[in-house]
């Protein structure tokens, strides 16, 4: 098996806070994400396709092909936007990086014709990053 991988960027913003907790609690569990107004990152995304490569092309499938799937599925819809508040599909959902990476798999996987899926991972800092790898 072969493992291809795509990365992407986006800037997003977002806040960290859980209505089941107070403030005070917010604020101890996520620090400086909890800011009411939220804060930014410049995040990377990767997605990575496991398969055996078509005798004819040598690929996987096209990573153009793979670019412009997470662009128009994901990017289009996150970028420069504010996660919690713009975004339709993560509607009562807490944007960590972790679940991030589990509404863009739900979202990928079924657009990706050539390969399967592998994994996705989603980078907040250079330092921090989640990464799924399906159910």
């Amino acid at each position: 098996m072969i493992y291809l991988t795509r990365r992407e960027s986006f800037s997003a913003s977002h806040q960290l806070f859980n209505p089941k907790f107070s403030e005070k609690e917010n604020f101890e569990i996520y620090g400086k994400c909890a800011y009411p107004h939220g804060h930014g990152h410049n995040y990377d995304i990767e997605v990575t396709v496991v398969g055996e490569p078509d005798k004819d092309t040598g690929m996987i499938l096209d990573l153009k092909k793979l670019s412009e799937i997470i662009e128009k599925e994901i990017l289009d819809k996150v970028d420069h936007k504010h996660l919690n508040i713009d975004v339709n599909f993560l509607n009562g959902i807490l944007p960590t990086a972790e679940n991030l990476c589990v509404v863009f798999w739900k979202i990928l996987a079924p657009k990706i014709s050539a390969g399967k899926l592998y994994s996705i991972k989603v980078f907040e800092t250079p330092n921090n990053y989640s990464e799924y790898r399906g159910e």
